[in-house]
């Protein structure tokens, strides 16, 4: 398993690392060197951007691998609290560059991505999603059953290598089942009970969010234990089924509406008295959020206004960056109706 990896950009000797970093991250991903040099043009201008536009304050690039469709890819998140963008329609003009760099700015980013998106704020910070394919396919190349548009963001505590939380997905022809495991505490110990909760996922499902629950719980018996959600997206019904144990956060968010679905106290792995599944309704502009308690639960999106038209990956790593909580592993897990795809 390739995880992901987070790099605070803040000095001019910060972009050689990241560009290294990127690197060898598409290397583990098998990337080919044309698309590697890609990558490694496209974060040399991003960290550029973080040295040069957030007077001093630097921000974040996180990378975080991921698999769609069977197509192996790399979602590239620049974050930072700097002043923001005035006129982004201008900063995406091909060929402008405040910054000097070779790159181009981000029109270049844009044109070398195959997902990309912006969110800034004078004043208050910009976001930059660059999404890049290992063999390059365009949305209508995937596989008919990716109804949803995912993103993430999981990370470990600061100075951890090894991360308490893990997530994952099942995709079936008409329906999603998502899993959010929380390990107590956090380092090796909560790894392993989180990374185990995967790998029961991954063995039983499909299976209904109350099964799947029941399963994880017994197997996780050997380890500390888990704050473990089940989530499973009903398309054609338009509901959603959650099953919860443990501090764990799941909301649906339609427009200005914002429901909190309901976790059963208890750890998985050590006591879960009580197993219920609660079922919500879901429209075809909702947003699914989870999230671990490393991420604070005292925001809104109607303090973002514009933000949930974005890529669900963008919206993670806003949230990841105001919000994370900075003594706890965080994973924050958002999912869309994907624009591209039309259910029949």
């Amino acid at each position: 398993m390739i995880f992901s990896q987070q790099l605070h950009v803040q000095d001019v000797s910060d972009t050689g690392m990241a560009r290294r970093l990127v690197t060898s991250l598409c290397h583990e991903l098998d990337f080919n060197e044309v698309r590697t040099g890609e990558a490694a043009l496209l974060v040399t201008e991003l960290a550029t951007n973080l040295v040069k536009h957030t007077a001093g304050a630097g921000g974040d690039l996180i990378f975080c691998p991921l698999t769609e469709g069977g197509t192996t890819g790399i979602d590239i998140l620049s974050l930072d609290k700097g002043p923001g963008i005035t006129n982004i329609s201008e900063s995406l003009r091909d060929g402008h560059s405040t910054t000097g760099s070779l790159g181009g700015g981000l029109g270049a980013i844009r044109r070398l991505s195959s997902v990309f998106d912006i969110f800034s704020v004078p004043g208050q910070g910009t976001a930059v999603l660059s999404r890049l394919w290992k063999d390059l396919p365009n949305k209508t190349s995937l596989p008919p059953v990716l109804l949803l548009a995912i993103g993430a963001v999981c990370l470990p505590v600061l100075g951890e290598q090894a991360c308490g939380d893990a997530w994952a997905m099942k995709a079936g022809c008409d329906r999603i089942l998502f899993m959010l495991a929380d390990g107590l505490g956090h380092g090796p110990d909560a790894a392993t009970a989180a990374n185990l909760a995967v790998a029961i996922f991954e063995k039983y499902a499909p299976r209904s969010p109350e099964v799947m629950l029941s399963l994880i719980h017994t197997d996780l018996q050997s380890t500390r234990g888990a704050a473990v959600s089940v989530v499973e997206v009903a398309l054609k019904e338009q509901l959603v089924r959650y099953a919860g144990v443990g501090n764990l956060s799941g909301l649906i968010i339609t427009g200005d509406t914002s429901r909190q679905m309901v976790s059963n106290n208890g750890t998985a792995g050590v006591e879960a008295r009580t197993i219920h599944v609660f079922t919500y309704p879901w429209t075809n502009n909702a947003l699914l959020i989870l999230h671990s308690d490393g991420i604070a639960t005292h925001w809104s999106l109607a303090d973002y206004p514009g933000l949930a038209l974005k890529h669900p990956s963008l919206i993670a790593g806003v949230l990841f960056r105001d919000h994370q909580r900075l003594r706890d592993d965080s994973t924050i897990v958002v999912a869309k109706a994907d624009s591209c795809r039309v259910l029949l």
